[in-house]
């Protein structure tokens, strides 16, 4: 029950927003009754920390076997694996900065697992980077992080994957200057526009 409740709440959540989702609208989705949820989550904001906490899927390291991808191909294909998800009709951007924008100033955990969660993405950028033996590797993770974020928000703006390619390009350049030599992908294609989104 409690990761049926999980996972109403986690759809509802991101797709719609958190201050419009109230524990009724779980319950009644569910159909059981709040009391039978309030048994598993004690409070709207445990669950909103646990809906959060969820979605916290930490990176995987890098893999070293020869069938791996080089340090280099695993962050380019960060950027390749935003263009996919552009792409997809229900894409409602970062939960993490969503929440936070919501309800980050009224419940405390929020800011807490969102900071975590992005700074395991700088780290996993980083030690990519010293993977590559780039000197100013805790700079230029941030900086990666940056764009990705960054094209993120473009994303949601234009409703245009491209964003995700043109923070790519911005991240090669980065890489370059860094000292990494990086080749001229030409093959990769324009990804299809999605659908109009629902509404919030």
């Amino acid at each position: 029950m409690k990761e049926r409740i999980l996972k109403i709440a986690d759809k509802l959540f991101y797709l719609q927003g958190i201050r419009a989702i109230g524990v009724d609208t779980i319950a009644a989705e569910i159909g059981i009754s709040k009391r039978t949820l309030y048994n598993h989550f004690p409070s709207k904001d445990a669950l909103i920390a646990a809906y959060l906490e969820r979605r916290f899927v930490r990176p995987p390291p890098s893999q070293p076997a020869a069938s791996a991808k080089s340090a280099l191909e695993q962050i380019l294909a960060t950027f390749d694996s935003l263009e996919r998800r552009f792409a997809s009709s229900d894409f409602r951007g970062c939960p993490f900065v969503n929440a936070v924008a919501e309800v980050g100033g009224e419940v405390r955990t929020v800011k807490k697992i969102a900071k975590a969660f992005k700074e395991s993405r700088r780290i996993w950028f980083r030690d990519r980077l010293n993977e590559l033996g780039v000197a100013e590797a805790e700079a230029l993770a941030t900086q990666l992080v940056l764009l990705v974020d960054g094209s993120i928000a473009q994303d949601l703006v234009r409703d245009d994957p491209a964003m995700a390619r043109a923070a790519k390009e911005a991240a090669k350049v980065l890489l370059r200057n860094a000292g990494v030599n990086v080749e001229d992908d030409t093959s990769s294609k324009p990804t299809s526009k999605r659908g109009k989104r629902l509404p919030h």
